[in-house]
């Protein structure tokens, strides 16, 4: 916390963003760690999770978060409507998306069709599923939060999404016909429905006296050629919900704002930093390279980072871990950046490789 407020600090903390659940299948299997241990590690923050750490190296996981029931609530009922004939299922979602899933595969399934089409069908099955209501929070666990939260770690106030929620419920073919082709008002109906309930929780959470080490965003809108809808409509969409909750945080005396955007980011930039947001994670490198130095020189210190290391080096040998440590020492060297893998660690990375950069990064001088 210290590195991103600008302040002196002994050292570079070693900071993760998790696993695929396969490569600890792996590492289970190769004999790094225990086939129990492989199962307990996979929720970020749990106490699998720090038993982990100690082992690799790791000071902690970033994405250390707890938050509120921020999604559709209730959710829909997920069901099977067919077995295809290739053995794959199609699949009603708690979100009210329809999926593909073959059996076996574990990337992101395919998105089939969708629920939330028209105004009849947000109207009816989706805005009530949108409404703030108590149970939402746990408010025991909130008001004990301050005498039972591990101390020697951040832990971030997760705030939820503004569009990347919208889009796992819409699609990304849903959400562009929603845009262009259904009258105007109502996708932003959508968005601003969402937002208020979201704003309401952490409102909620905030009130009950429960302090946080930053808060963070989950906001998967963009791919490898930039944002899934124009940074314009962007704007206009989801700038005032942006800084009405990251006001509130800052009332709260929360200036740390983290947010979780994969893809190509730089044109949605703009509207994060303009209102509140100052953390970008987990900067993935992709096939695009680096998106954090030159997003530093036209933003300049306002600007943090958590990520931006590249995870791929894993599979690789130790000299391409070492590259990316050379790469993320010039990084650090700028202040307010902590080097962090830009994802989860995948299948296929060798454990001692992954041991070996948690010791080097801690040797980082800033």
């Amino acid at each position: 916390m210290n590195i991103l407020h600008y302040k002196n600090v002994d050292r570079m903390p070693a900071l993760h963003f998790g696993y695929w659940p396969e490569l600890l299948g792996e590492w289970a299997e190769q004999g790094h760690i225990s086939k129990e241990l492989a199962v307990a590690a996979r929720r970020d923050g749990s106490e699998g999770d720090r038993e982990l750490d100690k082992l690799v190296g790791w000071d902690c996981n970033w994405f250390t978060t707890v938050g509120t029931r921020n999604r559709l609530l209730p959710s829909f009922e997920k069901k099977v409507l067919e077995v295809l004939p290739d053995g794959s299922h199609r699949v009603v979602t708690p979100n009210g998306v329809i999926e593909k899933i073959k059996p076996g595969i574990v990337s992101i399934p395919s998105e089939d069709d969708y629920l939330l089409k028209d105004r009849e069908a947000f109207e009816t099955l989706f805005k009530p599923k949108m409404q703030f209501s108590p149970k939402r929070v746990d408010f025991d666990f909130f008001k004990r939060f301050n005498e039972t939260r591990n101390q020697e770690i951040p832990i971030g106030l997760h705030i939820g999404s503004v569009m990347g929620q919208i889009r796992d419920i819409t699609t990304v073919m849903g959400m562009s016909y929603l845009i262009y082709d259904e009258d105007e008002e109502l996708f932003a109906d959508i968005v601003d429905t969402y937002a208020e309930m979201q704003y309401q929780c952490v409102k909620a959470v905030l009130e009950t006296g429960a302090k946080f080490d930053f808060a963070h965003y989950w906001e998967d809108i963009c791919f490898k050629n930039g944002p899934l809808l124009s940074p314009e409509l962007f704007d206009e969409l989801c700038a005032k919900h942006y800084k009405k909750r990251n006001d509130l945080c800052r009332q709260y005396g929360i200036d740390i704002i983290s947010l979780d955007c994969d893809g190509v980011t730089q044109a949605l930039i703009p509207t994060w930093i303009e209102n509140g947001v100052n953390v970008l994670f987990p900067i993935e490198i992709g096939t695009w390279g680096d998106q954090f130095e030159p997003a530093r020189k036209k933003y300049g210190e306002k600007l943090l980072g958590v990520g931006g290391m590249d995870k791929t080096a894993f599979r690789k040998d130790k000299a391409a871990v070492d590259a990316e440590i050379e790469r993320m020492k010039r990084l650090a060297s700028m202040g307010g950046f902590i080097p962090c893998p830009d994802h989860r660690i995948m299948p296929g990375s060798k454990f001692e490789l992954v041991q070996y950069y948690a010791e080097e990064i801690k040797k980082i001088k800033i």
